[in-house]
């Protein structure tokens, strides 16, 4: 039986907006000032997450998944790996873009999932925004005021502070904003149709590619909000914050100053963004700290975790 966490490496993504807070706040090894983004739990075939620690250690969670089925609860995993789990630092404004849903992802594009994702805010300058939607009624309107270039009348705008949440189902219109720093818990896709991108040029003087008639295909029209409230329990020494639960993921927000003792009722997906302390498994300590992501698998019964911490916490919504 496994028993203990499965620590992850993070796997670092280059991206023209990016920046250098993944050092700064996280002390990870970034390739270069330019580090967009984190994938720090990952099956996706564009970033898979080496394990670290373990019987394991020195595979990759899609090898994982693959080979040892009963590590999630399940006895085969035809199904690729639910959830994905990314540290971002926008340096720069993101493009403006949007995700399919499930279906369109698989009779377009030919991929298992489609993208529903969520954010947590981790740090941000002050007035930071992000972009959260439009204005359009119709598909119509949408593509009228795409082709006139004016965004400020198409886009909402909206600002976030350090510790907000955001749900983004697929089909919304969304950009994370300058100095901006999220953890975002999503479906294991890949699939971004950019709508507008500043303008701006890569090193080697390009513009990157837009997908104006797959964006327009894709969005959810008109833009409706989703009101996703908090539910706080307190249990022993642990605040538990439910900052979501949909048909994809449940996401929580765990502030810890002391101890807990919790069953498990299947695989867990733990970040830890502040603080340290130790999560114990069949009576072994194991250290863990901030910028640390690990799984808790489902051979585990019971688990304790102790310190002064702050974790996100996910469990894929089929389970």
């Amino acid at each position: 039986m496994y028993n203990e966490p499965i620590f992850l490496k993070p796997v670092f993504q280059e991206r023209i907006w990016g920046g250098d807070k993944l050092q700064t706040l996280f002390g990870y090894d970034i390739p270069n000032n330019k580090t967009g983004e984190a994938w720090v739990i990952s099956a996706h075939p564009n970033g898979p997450s080496e394990i670290v620690n373990g019987p394991l250690q020195g595979k990759d969670l899609v090898e994982a998944w693959k080979e040892h089925p009963e590590i999630f609860g399940k006895t085969s995993t035809e199904e690729d790996f639910p959830l994905l789990v990314k540290i971002l630092d926008a340096n720069n404004d993101l493009s403006v873009q949007v995700h399919p849903d499930d279906t369109y992802a698989r009779q377009v594009e030919g991929e298992s999932y489609g993208k529903t994702e969520c954010w947590y805010v981790l740090d941000c300058e002050e007035g930071a925004k992000i972009v959260f939607g439009h204005h359009a009624q119709s598909a119509e309107e949408f593509r009228r005021v795409v082709d006139s270039g004016d965004w400020d009348k198409l886009l909402r705008r909206v600002k976030v502070q350090k510790g907000d949440f955001i749900y983004v189902p697929s089909g919304t219109i969304h950009a994370i904003g300058k100095g901006i720093v999220i953890l975002e818990t999503q479906q294991s896709s890949d699939i971004t149709y950019r709508v507008y991108d500043y303008d701006r040029t890569d090193a080697k003087g390009n513009k990157r590619e837009l997908h104006i008639d797959s964006a327009i295909e894709v969005t959810n029209y008109p833009h409706k909000e989703v009101d996703s409230q908090r539910v706080e329990k307190v249990i022993d020494d642990l605040v538990s914050t439910q900052l979501i639960e949909e048909k994809y993921f449940s996401v929580y927000l765990w502030k810890l100053n002391g101890k807990v003792t919790r069953k498990l009722q299947s695989f867990l997906l733990v970040s830890v963004i502040n603080g340290n302390g130790n999560v114990t498994v069949d009576g072994r300590a194991f250290p863990i700290q901030a910028g640390d992501h690990f799984i808790l698998p489902s051979t585990i019964e019971d688990y304790k975790v102790e310190g002064e911490m702050e974790l996100v916490v996910s469990i894929p919504g089929m389970y």
